[in-house]
C-alpha cells in the first residue's frame, strides 16, 4: 500500500518523519493522561510536540486516528515475553509487566483514558482491541510451552490463559481505590496458574482463541 493510499496514522516512516511521530505520539500520550480523550485536540498536541498542525492533519486526519496509532506503537513497544521454563514464573513474569504498566503514573492514567474512549469510540475500541490481541499472542507461547512440557492439559487455550492473568489488575485499577502492588500481581498469577492446571482454560469444538 503507498503513503497516498494509507490511512491516516497508519504508515511506518523513517527519518525525520519518524522522528515527528514519536513526538507527536509522546505528546499525544502525555496529553490523554493528563486531560482524557474527549479534550484531546490535534492543534493542542502538535503544540506540545512543536511540530506543525498542518502535518498532524495531514498525518492523522482525526483524534481516533491519532490514538489508534497511539495503541499500534505501545503494542510494538512493549516488552517481549520472560522465557523462565516453569508456568507459574511466566505467568508471575506476565503478571508484574501489567502491574508495573498500570501502576506507572502515567500509563494507568492513559489506560483508564483509552478504555473509557472505547466505550464510545468505535475506532478507539478498534485499536485498544488489536493492542490486546498483539500482547496476548506475545505471552500466549508460555502456555503452550507448559503444555509441552506436561504442566497443562493438551488442549489449554493460551490465550485465555493470559487473558486470566491480566483480568484482576485491570479490574482493580478501574474499580477501587487499592494499589495495584506485587502481591496482587503474584495473586493473579497463581490464580490462572491454579485454574489451568485444573483444566478450567481448555479449548471446546467451535470456540475461539
Amino acid at each position: 500500500m503507498g503513503i497516498e493510499s494509507a490511512e491516516p496514522g497508519t504508515v511506518r516512516p523513517g527519518g525525520r518523519t519518524a522522528r515527528v511521530r514519536a513526538a507527536v505520539l509522546e505528546a499525544a500520550g502525555d496529553a490523554l493522561a493528563e486531560q482524557g480523550f474527549a479534550r484531546l485536540d490535534l492543534a493542542d498536541i502538535a503544540r506540545r510536540a512543536d511540530v506543525g498542525k498542518t502535518t498532524v492533519y495531514r498525518r492523522w486526519g482525526t483524534v481516533a486516528g491519532l490514538v489508534a496509532d497511539l495503541l499500534s506503537d505501545m503494542a510494538e513497544q512493549s516488552l517481549p515475553r520472560t522465557e523462565t521454563g516453569s508456568l507459574l514464573e511466566d505467568l508471575k513474569a506476565n503478571a508484574s509487566l501489567v502491574r508495573r504498566t498500570l501502576s506507572d503514573r502515567r500509563q494507568g492514567a492513559l489506560f483508564k483514558a483509552v478504555i473509557a474512549a472505547a466505550t464510545t469510540d468505535a475506532r478507539t475500541a478498534e485499536a485498544l482491541h488489536r493492542f490486546y490481541e498483539i500482547r496476548i499472542a506475545e505471552w500466549a507461547p508460555c502456555v503452550q510451552q507448559a503444555v509441552e512440557r506436561g504442566e497443562l492439559p493438551a488442549d489449554t487455550d493460551g490465550h485465555e490463559v493470559i487473558r486470566a492473568v491480566s483480568a484482576p489488575l485491570y479490574y482493580r485499577l478501574l474499580t477501587s481505590a487499592a494499589p495495584l502492588d506485587e502481591a496482587a500481581a503474584e495473586r493473579a498469577a497463581e490464580a490462572a496458574a491454579a485454574a489451568a492446571r485444573a483444566g478450567c482454560y481448555r479449548s471446546t469444538a467451535g470456540s475461539g482463541a
